[in-house]
């Protein structure tokens, strides 16, 4: 528009116009200074900031659309007050081109491309701060960059006002924060509560304590929004969104006080000059970009090298199906020999084994292992003070000699990876001791995997060896509930556009046993069908999966059930999503190397007949296993039409898998 007013004005020569071309110009300016935007490459999803009244809000359109409403930013410190009364200084643009490999996510490859733009601003103090968008095609990333102005060398926050304001008739799909040292053993918060879904906005939460990172949002029929954190490191708290309000806002919220059983501080301290972790939104007019999308990975960096080439792949794992039982040395060798007959890479031997088998009987296990080609990982409970966890061994992770001494064990005798259990939170110091746990292991050659714990928030780039975090309402709820088997599809249906969209998800899928314990006779009873639970091998994602199964899968499942989960890799080169609805069915394609898996299940208490095209394959023949009426698995080879479409009918709580090249 002023460009127009411009020209129009330059055409006239009179001393009158060109005064008139002055005012108009100055006027420009400061309204340039006040308001200002960026867009996405493809021009489809803008970013408009706007200064009022010396308050900065930012909204969100895509085509031409509002997916979020004017929304609040800005930092508060207990001196330092950088939301009100600020005044522009300057803004800087950019065009970000990044190419990086990354083999732990749900794309190998991955080209990053975005326009930048660097909002300057000071308070009438002049301390200053930055408000950086990053906005790619479909996905936003903003931080906030706090300079050093004089003596003060660091920011102890108090609060963060960025928020994310939905149109009044959009709706949610959330999952609640659990209070602090609450739960088994006071473990809570470790992101294992129930999503409510399709809901207004401002239902309270649960616990009237917020939400946990993602969050996904349903804008009507103009699409979605997920949002997400990434690039949290000690430098900063995990954070989580605060309770909604009735006309759609809901705002970053820092941990609650009583976290890791009420040490250290619940607000975050960031050293001057220093940055926020990101916040992400990947907006979408369909669920494809939610699914697909890779802005927790594209935003960050590698926090370390590698040590060494660390491998990832498939595990057996006794305690999900036997329990604290099996961790004895003849179990965990029957265990050692179903993972060498499956071909697959590890055994995570579980609680307790520090007194049940002893150290000196771990290192007969690894040498039984390292002659059938399997490899030992154990479990850890992480804790010092902020739980009640009785889990042994303690006590050898949560400090830095004592966990150098016990990695430094675990590389001479050949253990190959961790898995620690039981945080506390999300506060700072407890995110220290994520990021000094994984930057130890690096320096013995471990992959770690963590439990009862917080959403990873981008590890999988930045920590080398980081293998996937829980985080998740998992497998093992299977064992303890019958609500949990209950509820399975409906949940499964929900993580490929949630949880597992934004992060590594070790659920500890496909569990075969039709009854939830070591003879197969009793305990909970699984409602979904074998082809649903193999299904779920590649539809939830993770570089390590510790799966399932037990010994009498070998005898008691059809073939091609075992042959599926013999040749089923961890680690994918594409993902593509084909269809679906959260709570309702999703149909997922993964690619490793030059052959597809396209996995499909239906949460619905009804049969569900529908048409998928796969454009991505370049045969027409195709292995289709699927279930029949009686709600048992088959497999048989089939011809694709010359479209390459094909109707699947999935039985309820059931599924089909196919694989094609």
């Amino acid at each position: 528009m002023f460009n127009n007013i411009y020209s129009h004005l330059f055409r006239r020569s009179t001393v009158k116009g060109c005064i008139l071309l002055c005012v108009v110009s100055l006027t420009s300016t400061v309204a340039l200074a006040q308001q200002t935007s960026v867009s996405s490459p493809d021009g489809a999803l803008a970013v408009k900031l706007n200064l009022r009244n010396g308050n900065l809000f930012y909204e969100v359109e895509l085509s031409g659309k509002t997916m979020l409403e004017a929304s609040p930013l800005g930092l508060q410190s207990s001196t330092i007050n950088l939301i009100d009364s600020l005044r522009p200084i300057g803004e800087k643009r950019s065009e970000i081109s990044s190419n990086y490999n990354e083999l732990k996510i749900k794309r190998s490859q991955v080209t990053y491309q975005a326009n930048e733009l660097i909002y300057r601003l000071e308070n009438p103090s002049k301390q200053q701060i930055e408000v950086t968008f990053r906005v790619s095609n479909n996905n936003i990333a903003f931080r906030y960059y706090v300079p050093q102005m004089g003596e003060p060398a660091n920011f102890a926050l108090i609060k963060e006002e960025s928020g994310f304001k939905f149109p009044i008739f959009t709706t949610t799909f959330l999952t609640a924060q659990a209070p602090p040292m609450i739960g088994w053993m006071k473990t809570k918060p470790s992101y294992e509560e129930e999503y409510q879904t399709d809901q207004h906005l401002g239902l309270p939460s649960k616990y009237s304590m917020g939400f946990t990172f993602p969050a996904l949002f349903h804008v009507g029929d103009r699409g979605w929004v997920l949002v997400s954190e990434t690039g949290v490191s000690s430098a900063y708290c995990g954070s989580k969104l605060s309770e909604g309000t009735k006309d759609g806002l809901y705002k970053i919220a820092f941990p609650e006080n009583g976290e890791n059983n009420g040490i250290g501080r619940a607000a975050p301290t960031i050293s001057l000059p220093g940055y926020t972790p990101w916040r992400t939104l990947t907006v979408g007019s369909n669920l494809k970009p939610i699914v697909e999308t890779t802005i927790p990975f594209d935003v960050v960096e590698p926090q370390y090298k590698p040590s060494k080439q660390y491998e990832f792949g498939r595990a057996t794992w006794s305690w999900l199906e036997w329990q604290d039982a099996s961790i004895n040395f003849e179990d965990q060798k029957k265990f050692i020999d179903l993972s060498s007959a499956m071909g697959y890479e590890f055994v995570l031997i579980d609680n307790w084994w520090d007194t049940k088998i002893g150290r000196a009987k771990i290192k007969q296990l690894v040498d039984y292992g390292k002659e059938r080609g399997v490899s030992i990982c154990l479990w850890y409970n992480s804790n010092g003070y902020w739980n009640d966890a009785p889990q042994t061994p303690k006590n050898k992770m949560n400090t830095s000699i004592a966990r150098k001494a016990e990695m430094q064990w675990m590389q001479q005798i050949g253990i190959k990876g961790i898995k620690v259990d039981f945080f506390g939170g999300d506060k700072q110091e407890t995110f220290k001791l994520y990021e000094d746990i994984l930057s130890d292991a690096n320096d013995y050659g471990l992959t770690v995997i963590f439990h009862g714990c917080t959403l990873p928030r981008g590890w999988e780039r930045m920590y080398p060896n980081f293998a996937g975090s829980e985080a998740v309402l998992a497998s093992e709820n299977l064992i303890f509930t019958q609500h949990a088997n209950d509820m399975e599809a409906f949940n499964a249906t929900l993580h490929p556009f949630i949880r597992n969209s934004v992060a590594a998800m070790d659920f500890g899928p496909v569990l075969l046993n039709k009854r939830h314990n070591r003879e197969n006779n009793g305990g909970t009873i699984r409602k979904t069908t074998e082809t649903f639970q193999i299904a779920t091998a590649v539809l939830f994602q993770n570089p390590v999966q510790n799966f399932g199964l037990t010994p009498n899968n070998l005898q008691d499942m059809p073939t091609h059930v075992i042959d599926f989960m013999k040749q089923v890799p961890t680690l994918w080169d594409e993902t593509t999503f084909i269809d679906g609805y959260p709570g309702r069915y999703v149909i997922l394609a993964r690619r490793k190397a030059d052959t597809w898996y396209v996995a499909a299940i239906n949460a619905g208490g009804k049969e569900k007949t529908i048409s998928v095209t796969l454009p991505m394959l370049t045969t027409d023949k195709v292995q289709l296993i699927e279930d029949n009426k009686a709600r048992t698995s088959e497999q048989k080879q089939i011809r694709l039409a010359n479209a390459k479409t094909i109707k699947l009918t999935l039985q309820p709580q059931g599924a089909a898998v196919l694989i094609g090249k």
